[in-house]
């Protein structure tokens, strides 16, 4: 039986219908043609405003009293409708071809279950105070970008990105729209960042090199809890062909509180490749290690492998595998004792219309804990399958 308070399906349902029928762009112009970004005054100035919204439920094989599906994150609620993300943005996107200075930037606002997971330490997880969660059955909002952008007409072109960010780091991101899988992979929620504050240049070498410098303050913090500076960089390359694509980015500095010095250093490699038109592969892997992580004078460390096989049937539809392994020997995911982390998942995108997505996908999770303590089921079990499917409305 789907356990949900009758006043979050109100509120989240009210939210969708009215993102879906109202403010999406998408849906009233393919209805009536009309585009609020086809406003003058917004196309003289080069802005643009929209978003998404994106709401499912999961389904695993455990059936506990307590609905929760972690360690897996962001789908964390089991047998639980969820308003993932209302994200609303305003943005002006630099010019990088051109040759003259351009000043731009972004903000995005969202409110839903995964807004929790992008809070800034010192920045936006204090909107709401301590209660706010419960106020909203685990809902809460965020403010994941607030940057400005410079493009600097230096060399091949020099760009500056001063803020709050999401992170450059790994293949998926938090934002619905651009991921294939409505759940995660182990690495994106455990071994990378979510969001920086700071700095980041971008230079572009070449039409097929670019390398990037910055300083940050650490992971997911804007001024608190470890507001040391950190290294941000990475460079990419991309074939001539545009079929074959590499990234490495690294963080690495200080990231943990006064009392004990934890430097943290991770780096992600992406490395993508397209076969032909119709069939993408992707290959990722993260290492990471923190100074002190397993306790004062004891280092830990982590490190995952995830790989992604997607095809395109047709502009509407979409299929995928991913598969992912992920080494946490000291409690990253847990809190309390390492284990391997193993999980198959696959998927089937479906775009009826050019606004409107779901994303059904079926996963099998399973963990090595060395005999430490069962993952799953609230510690019960040690794997699970799950069903799991949500709708993303762009607008």
């Amino acid at each position: 039986m789907i356990k949900t308070p009758f006043t979050t399906v109100i509120i989240s349902g009210a939210l969708l219908m009215v993102s879906a029928n109202l403010f999406a762009a998408g849906a009233i112009e393919s209805l009536t043609g009309t585009n609020i970004n086809d406003a003058q005054a917004l196309k003289n100035r080069g802005i643009e405003v929209g978003g998404w919204a994106s709401a499912g439920i999961t389904y695993a094989s455990h059936n506990g009293d307590h609905q929760s599906n972690a360690p897996i994150s962001f789908n964390d609620r089991n047998n639980e409708f969820q308003l993932n993300q209302l994200n609303l943005f305003i943005e002006r996107a630099v010019n990088t071809e051109g040759n003259a200075w351009d000043i731009g930037g972004r903000i995005d606002f969202m409110f839903g279950a995964d807004a929790r997971n992008t809070h800034a330490t010192g920045f936006d997880n204090q909107i709401l105070g301590s209660t706010g969660n419960k106020t909203f059955n685990e809902y809460d909002i965020a403010f994941p970008q607030a940057y400005a952008e410079i493009f600097a007409p230096i060399g091949n072109g020099l760009t500056a990105k001063i803020g709050h960010f999401y992170t450059n780091i790994g293949y998926e991101v938090v934002t619905a729209p651009d991921n294939f899988f409505y759940s995660h992979a182990y690495t994106m929620l455990y071994a990378e960042p979510f969001t920086h504050s700071g700095a980041l240049l971008t230079y572009k070498v070449n039409d097929n090199i670019s390398v990037s410098a910055g300083a940050v303050t650490g992971w997911d913090n804007f001024d608190r809890n470890g507001g040391d500076w950190s290294f941000l960089g990475g460079a990419s390359w991309t074939s001539d062909d545009e079929k074959t694509s590499a990234a490495v980015s690294l963080i690495t500095g200080e990231n943990g509180d006064d009392s004990i010095a934890q430097n943290t250093t991770m780096y992600s490699v992406v490395i993508s490749h397209d076969f032909n038109d119709n069939l993408h592969y992707v290959f990722q892997h993260d290492f990471g290690t923190q100074e002190n992580g397993a306790g004062a004078g004891d280092d830990s460390d982590w490190y995952g492998i995830n790989q992604y096989l997607t095809y395109d049937v047709n502009d509407k539809v979409g299929l995928g595998l991913r598969g992912e392994w992920f080494s946490d020997s000291d409690g990253r995911v847990s809190g309390s004792y390492g284990a391997n982390y193993y999980a198959v998942s696959a998927g089937v995108n479906y775009s009826p219309i050019s606004w409107l997505k779901f994303r059904p996908e079926v996963r099998y999770d399973w963990a090595d804990a060395n005999g430490a303590g069962n993952v799953y089921d609230n510690g019960n079990e040690n794997d699970e399958i799950s069903l799991a499917m949500d709708m993303i409305v762009t607008f």
